[in-house]
């Protein structure tokens, strides 16, 4: 028996053969195709039958490779090696990586336990700095300074692939936000509580976005979500009310409503020891049931109602007219809002006491009384016609369980915003769109990567906020200073940061390296 070794367009492979002698005639026996030769001197091949396997000629058996085995980059063999790349792109992930560090942020992604931690580290590295698909991540890494933080990472679209599908599982996800609530504890308006290991936090923000999909998997369903049709996956994302931090996310197929969501993502928060003092809830969210659940897991919450329940009809119909008073007047955000408080009941049963904020923007008032006259002067409506009309303009009610100042409510409700900024990095910086994965496995993956990378971005986001640039431009900045390498005396020479480069590593507590070591590359 002997191993027969064949190289085709570059990728070596091997076959088990062996020789049968007919009289004075030597001529091939059965064969065996063993695969892609991945490490000759160890016997290691991968075939699509087997998958990685060693085999050992001596004793003819195959075996497993070891757990910790990291399969190499696939390599083909050429006449003319490339000129290696002797200038290289640094900033941005320099930067970024010692921002991680510092940040203490890195304790938290090795909890998923990824067994490539260079991968792990360039992948997220990646998702934050380059908008393109997961198919061009190795040539990001093999241009880029990422490339010596990171030897040993495996970029090509396969890796990653594998690399997604493992770092979604369920048991990596609940590893890694066990640690990223300590993280978050560090913080001096968080705790946890040693004896529970339960995190506190003051506030949470719920809210959902879909997420189109074209590439057809269980979770994407056609939604019709406020009137616009598409196919896509809801992706709810829980953030911490103060900090603005995403605190949790969830996903649920795209045709479920989110009304429904509310009772199991309670129940998930509360799985992973998350306690908080409010919930502040979009409209979309609130109805009786909800109510009662969030009042018997102990939450008190604040929600915008729409205008098709009891409470806000009873509302409306007994205090619309003692709105417009000195004393109901409230400034918010440049406008002028009139707000009273309603003691009321909520629930399925109506028996859950709350209050009821009784709202109008004048502002919104005058601009849907604008338009309403000139639609009347068109149609010819009749004044009783435009007074019952304009009877609601700028009016929301907000439901509280909690008694609230009438001029602190609108402040506490619409931190709500902070959710809608997360979302904008996840989908802007944060690279979740498009969604360009073909199995639910892979996906939770991707939706980790970005809910990290949307952790990130938020905290630099805060500390460039003294400045004039945001987290895009200052990378964007970033990217454009570069290092030289020295292979002779294994030094990388970093060129001279401009003007905008020093003020992201000002505001970011980073100082630029003039030099820094240089390690060959490893090949693995």
């Amino acid at each position: 028996m002997y191993i027969n070794y064949n190289v085709v367009n570059g990728i070596e492979y091997g076959t088990l053969a062996s020789s049968v002698r007919s009289g004075s005639k030597v001529s091939k026996g059965d064969q065996i195709y063993l695969g892609r030769v991945i490490d000759k001197d160890k016997g290691i091949f991968k075939s699509r039958e087997r998958g990685l396997f060693t085999y050992d000629l001596k004793t003819n058996t195959f075996g497993k490779v070891p757990p910790d085995y990291i399969e190499p980059r696939k390599e083909r063999k050429t006449r003319c090696p490339k000129r290696p790349g002797l200038i290289v792109s640094f900033g941005d992930i320099y930067v970024l990586n010692r921002y991680i560090s510092n940040k203490g942020f890195y304790d938290a992604v090795d909890q998923i336990g990824y067994r490539n931690i260079d991968t792990l580290h360039a992948l997220l590295a990646y998702y934050i700095l380059s908008p393109h698909a997961n198919r061009h991540a190795y040539d990001w890494w093999d241009l880029t300074y990422a490339k010596q933080l990171f030897p040993r990472a495996q970029m090509q679209s396969q890796r990653i692939s594998e690399a997604l599908a493992d770092i979604g599982s369920e048991e990596a996800k609940q590893d890694f936000f066990k640690e990223y609530f300590r993280f978050l504890a560090k913080d001096e308006t968080s705790c946890t509580d040693k004896k529970t290991s339960e995190y506190f936090t003051d506030g949470i923000l719920i809210d959902s976005t879909g997420l189109p999909n074209a590439i057809h998997f269980p979770l994407t369903v056609v939604n019709n979500h406020n009137g616009k049709i598409s196919e896509e996956v809801r992706l709810i994302y829980v953030v911490q009310q103060q900090t603005g931090l995403p605190l949790f996310f969830r996903y649920v197929a795209g045709n479920i409503v989110d009304v429904t969501t509310i009772h199991r993502t309670v129940a998930e928060l509360k799985a992973n020891g998350i306690n908080t003092n409010m919930a502040i809830l979009d409209a979309g969210y609130y109805n009786g049931k909800n109510a009662d659940v969030l009042y018997e897991a102990g939450i008190p919450f604040i929600s915008r109602m729409n205008s098709n329940y009891k409470v806000y009809k009873q509302v409306i119909t007994n205090h619309l007219d003692t709105l417009e008073s000195r004393n109901n007047l409230v400034r918010f955000n440049n406008r002028a809002i009139y707000v009273k408080c309603i003691p009321c009941r909520i629930g399925e049963k109506e028996d859950r006491p709350a209050y009821a904020y009784l709202c109008r923007d004048l502002t919104m008032r005058n601009e849907l009384q604008k338009h309403l006259l000139e639609r009347a002067v068109d149609q010819d409506m009749p004044d009783e016609e435009i007074y019952d009309a304009m009877r609601e303009h700028g009016i929301f009610v907000l439901v509280s369980t909690k008694k609230i100042s009438h001029k602190e409510i609108l402040q506490v409700y619409y931190t709500r915003d902070q959710v809608e900024k997360v979302f904008e990095l996840c989908k802007q910086d944060g690279k979740i769109l498009p969604v360009n994965v073909e199995t639910v496995a892979t996906f939770r993956g991707h939706l980790m990567m970005t809910f990290m990378a949307a952790v990130i971005l938020n905290m630099i986001s805060k500390d460039l906020s003294a400045t004039t640039m945001t987290a895009e431009s200052a990378f964007m900045n970033l990217h454009e200073q570069h290092a030289v390498l020295y292979e002779d005396v294994k030094q990388l020479i970093t060129t001279e940061p401009t003007k905008h480069m020093n003020i992201a590593y000002d505001a970011l507590g980073i100082t630029s390296p003039v030099t820094l070591p240089y390690q060959k590359e490893i090949v693995n």
